[in-house]
């Protein structure tokens, strides 16, 4: 477990730094907003994801799946913003900057937000082999 939480630290201020970094010139109200609004956004939508994924798997108690939530949720949500906040952020900072216009920030967010739905479809089985697979893990090691 220490090395999961050192891990989901790392991983947590790698994507506070891209993200602040991606944003250029922004003032620091902004940046920090956006990157509170961001996280929460990807928080809700792994909760979500979750829950969906946790149908058909049978949990041996309410405490052990609410652990194996815990954890999975804080790990993909982190995984999450960083697949999609650093590169919203770069198209905010560029908008900020003039570099692009609102018009094509706005194709490429679209563009953004499809490869992060096809990559929601793919985690939702994958999230669903893992709570099995600690399901497992789990059983196997109460039986012995």
């Amino acid at each position: 477990m220490p090395v999961i939480v050192t891990l989901v630290i790392a991983m947590f201020l790698i994507l506070l730094s891209w993200t602040w970094h991606n944003m250029g010139e922004v003032e620091s109200k902004t940046k920090i907003g956006t990157i509170v609004f961001s996280l929460i956004v990807v928080l809700c939508v792994t909760l979500v994801l979750f829950n969906i994924s946790k149908n058909g798997v049978n949990y041996n108690s309410e405490e052990s799946m609410n652990y194996v939530r815990n954890v999975l949720v804080l790990v993909f949500t982190i995984i999450n913003g960083l697949i999609i906040i650093p590169p919203f952020a770069k198209t905010i900072g560029r908008v900020h900057n003039k570099e692009v216009s609102k018009e094509q920030a706005t194709r490429h967010m679209g563009f953004l937000i499809i490869i992060f739905v096809i990559a929601l479809i793919i985690e939702c089985s994958y999230l669903k082999s893992v709570q099995q697979g600690i399901l497992d893990i789990y059983n196997n090691a109460i039986h012995k």
